[in-house]
């Protein structure tokens, strides 16, 4: 793992991502401390609309739209 400082960082950050695509991750130090990670984001994986299924069927139905909950809430709020 490839450990920089925060300033360097800032210094360089288009070639730290570069190197974090490439599959190398870096470590972002301040004081000597990590406080940052870069690593490459994974790939998304699609969703399965099964496994969506199986999860939202229990679910109760709701008896309002979202967009009625909102309007509800807002309006009943204490200012």
């Amino acid at each position: 793992m490839n450990k920089v400082t925060l300033a360097h960082a800032k210094e360089h950050l288009e070639d730290l991502i570069a190197q974090a695509e490439a599959g190398e991750a870096v470590s972002i130090l301040r004081d000597g401390r990590e406080v940052a990670r870069l690593t490459a984001a994974g790939p998304r994986r699609p969703i399965s609309l099964s496994e969506l299924k199986a999860v939202t069927d229990p679910m109760p139905e709701q008896p309002e739209t979202a967009a009625d909950l909102v309007r509800r809430m807002r309006d009943e709020a204490r200012y």
